[in-house]
């Protein structure tokens, strides 16, 4: 039976008060499901609209079933294995700004809205160049945001309530200060009046944000034996595990209009001085193993994480760069710190959650940079010598964007110049020595992803060069086993 609300004989109830930018796994198994609670529990009384950020995505599908999905949670509760399930209902359609827009129009203009909610990943929040008002809609997530903003400002003429609060996901540090910068900066280009500034100012709230569940996405390995479980042929089903935590920072009235906190949920309104702790802690060491293990973990034949933790030379690779290379560069309490990495990777063991390492790739360029480099570079000035397995995991990641594994091929998701780069160094590449060397040097220059040159950083061009000429040569696991074998310090 097809999953709709005909045949779950649901109805939607409530306004469409949450615009949300993003229709993908992540949002719906962690906000989506946060204002489910918040519905269920609180009276939050709000349904989400989706706009699909680009031009082609899952509106159709997630329409085909009125919104309706199930969430699946999986992991550990209280010490012992745990597997919930949960209709979600709170999505009410999913607009297609580019084949939709004046329905598109109507959303921003409504008088219920109140909340914008976005994950467009690492690279959404991004300066676009050659955009304007007149567009319909803008290509980039900040364009689209001013043109949203400006048009709600002149239909209810500058009114303060009708601001709107702004709460970010994207995993990038201060995700909606820099938003809002970016959203200015638009304004100014375009010459939009001072008003509409203050407004911005007065009668808007953006709320930078950390996030944390993992989220596997879409079981398709057994989605036939769980949509029969479900008694519906539902397409959109999400895994995620149990574990969640998001950590807002926000004014004190942003907290009472979105009291996510009060509905049980591990949710916390913080100030700008306790979220960036939280954030250097969680980013570093959650989002830096995941990253900064992923290329060296794929390319040893692993596709999943708990494969690659249950592996001997892997797991141990992964617990010694956290122990010994990301958490000594953490300012704070080192015996909590390590006591907190422990149960981040605990989660890794996840019994019920096929987390595959081809869905974290996405973006590792990006991801690498804000995950990752800053424990290298910390490490390298707080020691005065570079990190053996974070300076492994940037070869490897090199490596990965090749391409190849073994005989096999596989796809490498990213933006198109990081795509762009890795085919021209890779096809240029001559096999020598001097090649290697060449091509590891165009990679670490490239500023636009690393925010500065990387060969500036003393001998990591050539320690770099050298871990990589020892994957090619002798495979991904030979190397970290050969890592292994060396001395710890």
């Amino acid at each position: 039976m097809k999953l709709n609300r005909e045949n779950s004989n649901l109805q939607s109830v409530y306004p469409e008060r949450v615009i949300q930018f993003g229709e993908g796994n992540f949002l719906r198994a962690f906000v989506d499901w946060i204002i489910q609670r918040m519905n269920d529990e609180l009276e939050f009384n709000s349904s989400v609209a989706v706009v699909q950020p680009i031009a082609q995505g899952l509106a159709d599908l997630i329409n085909s079933q009125d919104g309706l999905y199930h969430v699946i949670l999986e992991g550990v509760k209280d010490g012992e294995p745990v597997r919930e399930r949960e209709l979600i209902s709170c999505i009410n359609r999913c607009i297609n700004p580019y084949s939709e827009y004046e329905a598109y129009e109507k959303l921003i203009d409504s008088p219920d809205v109140r909340f914008v909610v976005s994950n467009t990943t690492e690279a959404g929040i991004q300066w676009a160049d050659g955009e304007s008002l007149d567009m319909k809609p803008q290509a980039s997530f900040p364009g689209k945001m001013t043109a949203l903003l400006h048009q709600r400002y002149k239909t209810f003429e500058g009114a303060a309530d009708k601001g709107l609060i702004i709460i970010c996901c994207e995993l990038i540090e201060d995700n909606a200060d820099r938003l809002k910068e970016l959203v200015l900066k638009h304004a100014e280009n375009w010459g939009l009046e001072a008003g509409f500034v203050q407004w911005l100012e007065n009668s808007c709230a953006f709320c930078s944000t950390l996030v944390d569940r993992i989220v596997p996405g879409f079981p398709r390995d057994n989605i036939a034996e769980i949509q029969e479980e479900l008694g519906y042929e539902d397409n959109l089903v999400v895994v995620g595990e149990h574990y969640h935590n998001w950590v807002v920072k926000a004014p004190e009235w942003v907290a009472e209009e979105f009291p996510a906190h009060k509905a049980g949920l591990n949710v916390s309104f913080v100030n700008e001085e306790q979220q960036r702790e939280i954030r250097d802690q969680k980013v570093r060491i959650l989002n830096g193993s995941h990253t900064g293990t992923m290329a060296a973990a794929y390319l040893s034949g692993f596709d999943t994480v708990r494969e690659a933790m249950e592996d001997e030379v892997v797991g141990s690779f992964v617990k010694e760069m956290v122990a010994q290379e990301i958490v000594p560069n953490i300012p704070g309490d080192q015996e909590y710190l390590l006591k907190f990495a422990d149960k981040i990777l605990e989660r890794f063991y996840n019994p019920f959650i096929r987390h595959e390492w081809l869905t974290i790739s996405l973006n590792s360029m990006s991801k690498w940079e804000t995950r990752v480099l800053p424990s290298l570079l910390d490490a390298a000035k707080n020691t005065g010598e570079l990190p053996k397995r974070i300076t492994l995991s940037l070869a490897a990641l090199i490596a990965f964007y090749r391409g190849k594994r073994g005989d096999a091929t596989y796809e490498c998701k990213d933006n198109a110049d990081i795509i762009e780069l890795y085919a021209k160094v890779w096809g240029e590449y001559d096999g020598t020595p001097e090649g290697l060397r060449a091509l590891v040097s165009k990679v670490l220059a490239y500023e636009v992803n690393w925010k500065r040159d990387l060969n500036e950083v003393e001998g990591l061009t050539d320690a770099v060069t050298a871990n990589l000429e020892q994957i090619l040569n002798d495979g991904m696991l030979e190397t970290l086993k050969g890592l292994a074998a060396q001395p710890c310090c």
